[in-house]
């Protein structure tokens, strides 16, 4: 591998990531810079676990939601051990799906059947917490060396810093968003029906726990509709 070249790359494209508008197109060009940077790779993606349920995010190919699909469905795969993992491993390789995986004896088998012939999988995390797991696919026994492994462990540490920072932003995003729905909502009831500002949140926090709706929900339907009703 020209390692100059890739640190060129993988600099070029840590800046990209940072200057994504989204979180959705942070975690596109993860997946198509993994495509770029790692020799062997034919398809990526992103697999968080929700409890025992598998996401699959921005895959480039079929392939690779069938892949996580199975590995939720058989509860076992290098992907589903590498997006639960906290401590321990944090990158796993198959080099050859045409051998038997002791590890994975269920998965392994069927994984080949998919057209899947080496994988790798790295922990996405930060000092904080694990976010998933970014997976690499070949259709080619061997396709992935040590040299490979080294460029996706470190397009995953720069990947899981994009994706926090991404994913806190949108957060903070949304929550500006729902205050101003909120205080919004506040508005016009204080206005329809003379309320002060306690009682008019009182009343959308009221409405909310009886009927089960969001908080946000409830504000919006306040400003679409001008009342409760």
């Amino acid at each position: 591998m020209d390692w100059a070249r890739f640190a060129q790359q993988l600099a070029s494209m840590a800046r990209d990531l940072l200057a994504q508008e989204s979180v959705d197109a942070t975690l596109a060009r993860i997946t198509a810079s993994a495509m770029e940077l790692v020799e062997g790779c034919d398809a990526a993606g992103i697999l968080v676990l929700h409890g025992g349920k598998v996401q699959s995010l921005a895959p480039t190919e079929q392939l690779v939601v069938d892949s996580d699909r199975l590995q939720e469905r058989l509860g076992e795969g290098p992907c589903f051990d590498a997006a639960r993992t906290k401590d321990g491993e944090r990158v796993f390789r198959i080099p050859d799906f045409n051998e038997k995986q002791p590890r994975w004896p269920a998965y392994g088998p069927a994984a080949h059947r998919l057209g899947i012939g080496s994988m790798m999988g790295f922990l996405l995390y930060t000092e904080d917490e694990a976010l998933g797991a970014l997976n690499v696919y070949s259709r080619r026994p061997g396709a992935f060396t040590e040299a490979g492994e080294l460029a996706g462990w470190l397009l995953a540490s720069h990947a899981a810093v994009a994706f926090s920072s991404a994913r806190t932003h949108a957060q903070l995003e949304q929550a500006v968003a729902t205050r101003h729905l909120i205080g919004e909502a506040m508005g016009i009831l204080m206005g329809s029906h003379q309320l002060t500002e306690e009682q008019a949140f009182a009343v959308l926090r009221r409405y909310s726990q009886e009927n089960n709706i969001k908080l946000r929900e409830v504000a919006r339907r306040v400003c679409e509709q001008g009342s409760l009703g």
